[in-house]
């Protein structure tokens, strides 16, 4: 086992960014560490070996805030002060992410995109959000205070004219507040769709959809999660906060008819366009997940949900009540997975295996396959 750094990192050396928690730890100890906290919470169970990501260049998102000046924006975090921290160049990003940066930070100068300050709450520009699939193609999000800057925004969009970016939109955040994100999303360029192209099966995410952060990690979870599905062949099977329908799709391709829920439309409409390209037998539904009908004969065989990191909550229970034989469950926060465990006495888990989407981080994903007993 090597005891080696294994990411450099000059933020990190320098002390001007440590989010990445353990990047002083090798990997190999963050690993098994990682391993060793989710089997002392969670009951036992078979193990798989984890399945581990590249140490660097594995984010395929990054969500800068932006602060400084128009003439010397910063593009990265912001300290405990409110103040820009730069990290354009942070080596978490995929590259071609990281080769947009400049030409981002002269749009912030060529459209005169005031920071936002945070400690006055002045200033109109609060965040760049760049996605980059795995064709190499880009999607951009502008968060704004308000729609002062478009027409703007509008005239120098050609300064990103020789990067593959395939949509940008503005997202209008007003409220001074820690929420990324506004109700409306306005479309300034491109058709809106960037597709994920993970294990074979093209997924469309629009700007307010969500997909996991680390692409190569989340298609070995797609794929894992298909195997123990094709290995249980359920006739009935349901996706609970299926989002843009990733681990539906597929199951799908195994001829089975699935069906899945979330809350959000746009997600739901991606899904909706996927399956059809795929000539899938998948429906999709807009609905709240957690008060899906699940009495009696309608209930599904095996069920698959993969909630945020607050859990799944009383849907515990109504799983554990209702006569669904087989829950795989993916999990970001293996604390609230031991909860909702708990919950259903009448499921026995069976196997599990660790995903590291978050290298250098405490953080981790978990898939889990629990039985009826």
């Amino acid at each position: 086992m090597t005891t080696s750094v294994a990411l450099s990192c000059g933020y990190f050396d320098a002390w001007r960014c440590r989010s990445c928690t353990l990047l002083a730890t090798p990997y190999e100890v963050q690993l098994a560490q990682q391993q060793a906290r989710m089997e002392a919470l969670l009951p036992p169970m078979l193990w798989d070996a984890p399945h581990a990501s590249a140490v660097g260049g594995f984010r395929n998102k990054a969500k800068m805030a932006v602060a400084g000046t128009v003439e010397a924006p910063t593009l990265g975090i912001l300290a405990a002060d409110g103040t820009g921290i730069d990290l354009q160049a942070c080596p978490l990003h995929e590259q071609p992410i990281v080769d947009a940066m400049p030409a981002l930070e002269r749009l912030v100068r060529d459209a005169r995109l005031t920071p936002y300050d945070v400690p006055s709450r002045r200033g109109e520009l609060k965040h760049l959000i760049l996605t980059a699939s795995p064709d190499g193609e880009l999607a951009l999000r502008i968060v704004l205070r308000s729609s002062e800057s478009l027409p703007r925004i509008r005239k120098h969009l050609a300064v990103l004219d020789h990067l593959p970016l395939v949509s940008v939109s503005a997202n209008l955040q007003p409220e001074h507040k820690a929420v990324l994100e506004g109700d409306d999303e306005l479309l300034l360029a491109g058709d809106g769709v960037l597709v994920m192209r993970v294990n074979g099966i093209g997924l469309r995410l629009r700007p307010r959809s969500f997909f996991q952060t680390n692409t190569a990690v989340a298609s070995a979870l797609y794929r894992q999660a298909t195997a123990w599905i094709d290995e249980a062949d359920p006739a009935t099977m349901l996706d609970l906060y299926c989002g843009v329908g990733g681990f539906a799709l597929h199951a799908a391709r195994a001829g089975r008819p699935i069906s899945g829920v979330e809350v959000t439309a746009e997600a739901i409409d991606a899904a909706r366009e996927t399956a059809e390209a795929m000539g899938a037998d998948a429906s999709f539904t807009v609905g709240d997940a957690a008060s899906v009908d699940l009495e009696g004969a309608r209930a599904p065989e095996l069920v698959v949900v993969n909630p945020p990191r607050r859990g799944i909550g009383e849907l515990a229970g109504r799983l554990d009540a209702s006569a669904v034989q087989r829950v795989v469950y993916s999990s970001c926060n293996p604390v609230t997975l031991a909860r909702d465990l708990a919950a259903m006495p009448g499921f026995a888990p069976v196997r599990a295996r660790a995903f590291d989407m978050f290298p250098h981080t405490d953080h981790a994903e978990v898939l889990v396959e629990l039985a009826r007993r």
